[in-house]
């Protein structure tokens, strides 16, 4: 099997790490501060607590689809902290994909330039991963011409020293809670960018990268969506909407454009922005859009901030399930009981990761040893 196969088909690691109790449900889940258990509570895992290199973390990922297209990833050593949500669509290939190479090519990158992270760091191993998808692409072509369409929105953070650089293609989202003076109140501030072409900036910006095309962005159902086909303007993968050796059959007919493309309509460029982190700078919630469809950054950050860090994550997962349901006229409970696949009429898969932060860690440069390396469940 050639080489990029088997890292395709390769899984990154058990679900949130080693210490697994598939058995457990959330009313026995372990919630003290040093918990490295992961719980499960139906189609609902989390891991309440845990310790990265600048202070504390909490993780939960709820499942929707028939199988799980968003991955995610903690990773704490000498390059800091770096955590990554991939929120896949068309199929878990390339959230998987990006799993498994993203801060791989990261840490090779930053060794080059002497262990030093830089915003272009970061978008070369953006670009890097990219590249190594599409070459996956080409070589399935003859086997699995499908995962040319599948792709995955990227948020990544990485606190390097006192920053925090924050890499975003698609709607995923990072928000930061900061306390406000002595006030007691924290207020959400929201670090990354967001391509999405239901947002007038991105159709705008669309528009004038394809001039000559009336098409380039359609209102469909009353959502905008790049070309008709697809709602995000930023991903890695979906090498259907960038490469024409791509766009053909056999690839689904209601993927194939109708004209030429003369050039991608997708980018896999990421907006990267710099953030110092401040003393007053409390936490960061990490999520994919499927959480921000029920939750406004203000309520998030609230819950977060009202509650008991242990189970923080799973908190806010939780949060956006009510919300669902209430949405539907319907009981949590009875949400909870329905399966896979049939889910996704309700939600969409929602993972979310908050990032602690300890201002004596971040200042002293706290390196965490023996490194954290977790990554969530991929075979589910």
């Amino acid at each position: 099997m050639p080489h990029a196969s088997m890292n395709l088909l390769s899984r990154c690691w058990h679900p949130f790490g080693n210490s697994i109790d598939q058995s457990s449900s959330s009313s026995s889940s372990s919630s003290s501060s040093g918990s490295a258990i992961l719980s499960k509570d139906g189609l609902l895992w989390f891991r309440d607590i845990g310790k990265h290199a600048s202070g504390d973390f909490s993780m939960a990922v709820v499942q929707a689809n028939q199988v799980l297209e968003d991955q995610s990833q903690i990773e704490s050593g000498p390059l800091g902290t770096f955590v990554g949500v991939y929120d896949g669509h068309g199929g878990p290939d390339a959230a998987r994909y990006v799993c498994d190479h993203l801060f791989r090519n990261f840490q090779a990158i930053a060794a080059e330039s002497r262990g030093v992270v830089t915003a272009e760091t970061i978008q070369t191993a953006f670009l890097r991963t990219e590249e190594g998808f599409t070459a996956l692409v080409s070589e399935l072509w003859s086997t699995r011409p499908q995962v040319a369409t599948t792709g995955t929105c990227c948020l990544v953070g990485v606190i390097f020293q006192q920053t925090l650089f924050v890499a975003s293609l698609g709607d995923s989202r990072l928000v930061l809670g900061t306390k406000v003076g002595n006030t007691g109140g924290v207020a959400a501030i929201q670090l990354s960018t967001e391509h999405n072409a239901n947002l007038e900036a991105i159709r705008q910006e669309l528009k004038e990268l394809h001039p000559d095309d009336p098409q380039v962005v359609v209102l469909k159902h009353g959502v905008w969506r790049v070309k008709g086909i697809i709602q995000v303007s930023r991903s890695i993968g979906d090498v259907y909407m960038k490469h024409a050796q791509f766009n053909r059959e056999p690839i689904n007919a209601k993927f194939r454009l109708p004209e030429p493309m003369d050039m991608p309509f997708l980018s896999a460029d990421p907006t990267i922005i710099s953030h110092h982190l401040q003393p007053n700078d409390s936490f960061l919630i990490f999520a994919s859009d499927g959480l921000w469809e029920h939750l406004s950054n203000e309520t998030a950050v609230d819950i977060v901030h009202s509650n008991p860090r242990a189970g923080s994550a799973n908190r806010l997962v939780k949060a956006a399930l009510h919300e669902a349901a209430r949405k539907r006229e319907m009981r949590y409970s009875d949400l909870h009981k329905i399966d896979k696949k049939v889910r996704r009429h309700f939600h969409d898969d929602i993972t979310v990761i908050v990032l602690f932060l300890n201002h004596n860690l971040i200042s002293r440069g706290s390196v965490l040893d023996p490194p954290l390396s977790i990554r969530s469940a991929l075979d589910h």
